[in-house]
């Protein structure tokens, strides 16, 4: 299994590392910090998130920017907090099992977690030693991901990147455990120690034939979510419903919506959905990794970032010339980014952990 992983992996370019795709990029960047005058020019891009959402944004901050109706409820557990008053703003919230967890600044779906018990939870907190913000469950099976910029003092944005996130599943033969029909999957096996975290008490049931066991319910690439191109859906009437949501959020002009709902119908009338996340600057539009789409290729995602990253740039500079954002200072963010290279590290190293 390892063997085919590591070849499916190496020869699919929806795998590959991240860095794979930004390094190529990287004289572009520097290009663009010349024209604008300054190395960290783009920081200004958000003015209503820290740093613009580079990474070591609050979540529970950016989310607090959001209408209330439009998220989803939850509260912020200090580090420094006892378990017991976690439990107890849990009941305040009048929060129910089962409940998602997750670090206060994260990417990637690291140590992200549906918890279903009380034991769960005290589990989890006793393990992750950072800002845990906590969120109720939302149970819909569709999610998108809506990548919208608009330009400061410009009544309408748009919308440039659609992704729907296809939570991975199996069919049960009635004869094949949960184990081995993940391991015979196309897809599914690839996360195998992933799903087998997650279905652990299941994956030595024999499911009845035809029965589906969705497998995450983590919208995450690294979860084991699979990312669709979904900009055939981009038209006038989701952009404007869209545009009007993203109004509301105060200094937020590009990134990513990560959006759970019911029904295409109903969230097009502003019905029956969440908005879990709202991503800055180190958004992705990810419909790039689709790797199956007609119009899929390596040399196209790049093109994607860097086209992306050009309104980024120019939003930030007209943020800072029209409306007198200032740049921050370099040496203060550097230093930010060393601290999150370590803390990244961190989150890597828990997130392999079962627990």
């Amino acid at each position: 299994m390892k063997v085919k992983s590591f070849l499916v992996k190496f020869t699919q370019w929806e795998h590959w590392p991240t860095l794979i795709y930004y390094i190529p990029l990287f004289p572009f960047f520097i290009i663009r910090s010349i024209k604008a005058g300054h190395l960290v020019h783009y920081l200004a891009t958000n003015p209503g998130i820290f740093y613009s959402g580079n990474g070591t944004e609050s979540k529970f901050k950016t989310l607090l920017l959001v209408p209330e109706r439009y998220r989803p409820s939850g509260f912020l557990i200090s580090k420094n907090d006892n378990n017991q008053k976690a439990l107890d703003n849990l009941k305040k919230s009048n929060l129910e099992y089962p409940i998602i967890a997750k670090p206060d600044i994260g990417f990637r779906g690291y140590l992200v977690k549906k918890i279903n018990t009380q034991e769960e939870l005290i589990n989890y907190l006793n393990n992750v030693n950072e800002d845990i913000l906590i969120q109720e469950f939302i149970p819909y099976h569709n999610e998108l991901g809506i990548f919208y910029y608009r330009i400061p003092g410009e009544e309408k944005g748009k919308i440039t990147s659609i992704t729907i996130k296809k939570f991975i599943s199996v069919i049960g033969d009635g004869k094949s455990s949960l184990s081995e029909l993940i391991l015979n999957d196309e897809r599914a096996f690839l996360y195998y120690k992933i799903f087998n975290n997650i279905q652990k008490d299941k994956m030595n049931v024999i499911f009845k034939k035809g029965e589906k066991i969705i497998l995450t319910e983590i919208g995450n690439h690294s979860k084991g979510t699979q990312f669709l191109n979904g900009n055939h859906l981009i038209d006038n009437e989701l952009e404007v419903f869209i545009d009007g949501v993203c109004k509301q959020i105060k200094g937020w002009y590009y990134g990513r919506l990560d959006i759970k709902y019911k029904d295409y119908e109903s969230l097009l009338k502003a019905e029956d959905f969440k908005i879990l996340e709202v991503n800055g600057i180190i958004s992705e539009p990810t419909h790039i990794y689709d790797s199956s789409h007609k119009n899929a290729s390596f040399l196209n995602a790049l093109k994607s970032i860097n086209s992306h990253w050009d309104i980024m740039s120019e939003i930030a500079i007209k943020n800072h010339i029209e409306y007198g954002i200032k740049y921050p200072k370099a040496i203060p963010y550097y230093k930010n980014m060393l601290w999150l290279r370590s803390y990244t590290q961190k989150l890597k190293a828990l997130n392999k952990k079962d627990f």
